[in-house]
C-alpha cells in the first residue's frame, strides 16, 4: 500500500505545496512543530535514508536548501531546525523518506533536545575506527 506522501504525489489527497520538481515535492506538514513546517520528500517511495539512491539524496538537499530560503525570506525566523528520522525507534511516522524543515524562534520550546552525553576519548577514537572499517 503507498504511503500517505505517495499518495498526495499523485494527487489522491490535498496537500498545501510549496514547491515541487520533477523528483521531489515540498509541502506544509498538516500537524506543524511551529509555522511553516514544511515537508520535503522525495516523490519516489523509499522508507529511509537507507534505501534511497544517492541522486535522490541529492535532490531533496537541494530542494529543502531552496524551500529554507523561502521561509528564511517570508517568515524571517531567528533559526531553522533540519530533522531526518530514520525507522519508529528514531520518531520516524511516515515511511517515505522525508526532511523536516521547521522554522525556529527564539524560546519557542519546540523540539529540546536532551543534553548531550559525555565520551571518553579512547571510546570515540575506537568507534571512529569501527565506523571506518564499515565504508
Amino acid at each position: 500500500m503507498a504511503s500517505i506522501f505517495s499518495r498526495i504525489v499523485n494527487g489522491e489527497i490535498p496537500a498545501n505545496k510549496v514547491f515541487e520538481n520533477e523528483q521531489t515535492l515540498a509541502f506544509l506538514d498538516i500537524n506543524p512543530a511551529s509555522r511553516g513546517h514544511t515537508l520535503v520528500i522525495c516523490k519516489a517511495e523509499y522508507p529511509t535514508l537507507w534505501e534511497v539512491p544517492a541522486d535522490l539524496v541529492v535532490a531533496v538537499a537541494q530542494t529543502a536548501q531552496r524551500v529554507a530560503q523561502a521561509l528564511r525570506a517570508a517568515l524571517k525566523p531567528d533559526g531553522l531546525t533540519v530533522l531526518q528520522n530514520n525507522g519508529a525507534a528514531a520518531g520516524q511516522v511516515v515511511f517515505h523518506y522525508h526532511v523536516h524543515l521547521i522554522p525556529r524562534w527564539e524560546s519557542d520550546q519546540v523540539l529540546r533536545f536532551q543534553k548531550p552525553k559525555e565520551i571518553a576519548a579512547e571510546e570515540l577514537a575506537a568507534l571512529a575506527a569501527t565506523l571506518r572499517s564499515h565504508l
